[in-house]
C-alpha cells in the first residue's frame, strides 16, 4: 500500500477510536476541565497520528466533530482525562477462541456482540481463568453468587461463565430500557447501588456519574470504547 496516496487501515482504526474516545464521558464533575481542553488534547493526538499519512485528503477537525451520536449516548460528552488510553489492538488471537460461544451467548439473549466482547476485555482480557481481589471469577468475572443464579457450576468453564455474564448483561439492559451505560454501572457496581441513587437512563447517569465508585465512572467509558473498537 502506497501511504502517500491511501491511509493505513492501522492508522485509520486509531484515528476512529480516538474519535471515538473523545466523545464519552465521565463527567467526573472535574468543573476546571473544559471541552476546549479535551478537543485541544484530541487534535495533538490527532496531529501526531495525521503526520505518518500524507496526501490523504483527510480532514482532522472533520474528525473532531463526528456525527456519531447513534453509536455512543450524547449525554455522555466527551471522555474524562482519567482515561488510560487504549493499547496497541492486539487481541485477535485471544479472542478468536471464544468467538463461538460469544456469538451462542449474543444471538440467544439479544446482546450486542462487540458489547459482551468488550465486557470480557475489560473484566478479564480474555483470561478465563482470572480472580479479581473480590472473588470475581473467569472470563465475565461473575462473583459466586450471581453464577450461581445462572446455573453456574464451574465460573472458569468458558461457556458456561459467558452465558451467565451474557444473560446478566441482557437483564440488566432490559431491566433499564435499552440504556446500555446504565447497564455497564450496573453490572460493575450492582443494580442495588444504581436503583438507590436513582439512575434509570443516560441521562441520570451523567447527572450522577460522579456518585458512583470511580471504578465505575472509568468501567462505563472504557467498556463503550472497547465495544466501538470491536464494532470497526
Amino acid at each position: 500500500m502506497n501511504s502517500t496516496n491511501s491511509i493505513d487501515p492501522r492508522v485509520m482504526k486509531e484515528l476512529l477510536q480516538l474519535q471515538v474516545m473523545g466523545k464519552i464521558s465521565l463527567l467526573s464533575g472535574d468543573s476546571e476541565t473544559s471541552s476546549t481542553d479535551d478537543s485541544s488534547d484530541f487534535s495533538s493526538l490527532l496531529n501526531t497520528l495525521m503526520g505518518q499519512v500524507s496526501g490523504s485528503g483527510l480532514d482532522s477537525q472533520s474528525l473532531i466533530n463526528p456525527t456519531s451520536a447513534n453509536n455512543v449516548p450524547g449525554s455522555l460528552g466527551a471522555l474524562n482525562k482519567a482515561y488510560t488510553p487504549l493499547q496497541s489492538w492486539s487481541q485477535s488471537t485471544s479472542t478468536s477462541q471464544f468467538d463461538t460461544l460469544i456469538q451462542e451467548a449474543s444471538a440467544k439473549y439479544g446482546v450486542d456482540e462487540s458489547l459482551v466482547k468488550a465486557v470480557i476485555q475489560q473484566e478479564s482480557d480474555f483470561n478465563h481463568q482470572a480472580v479479581s481481589p473480590a472473588g470475581a471469577k473467569g472470563l465475565m468475572q461473575l462473583m459466586d453468587g450471581t453464577g450461581r443464579g445462572f446455573g453456574v457450576t464451574n465460573p472458569f468453564d468458558p461457556k458456561q461463565n459467558v452465558d451467565a455474564g451474557t444473560h446478566f448483561l441482557s437483564n440488566l439492559i432490559q431491566k433499564y430500557n435499552g440504556n446500555e451505560s446504565v447497564a455497564l454501572a450496573a453490572y460493575n457496581a450492582g443494580p442495588g447501588r444504581v436503583d438507590r441513587l436513582g439512575i434509570k437512563n443516560d441521562q441520570d447517569l451523567s447527572n450522577k456519574l460522579h456518585q458512583l465508585p470511580k471504578e465505575t465512572q472509568a468501567y462505563v467509558s472504557q467498556v463503550l470504547g472497547h465495544k466501538m473498537k470491536f464494532s470497526l
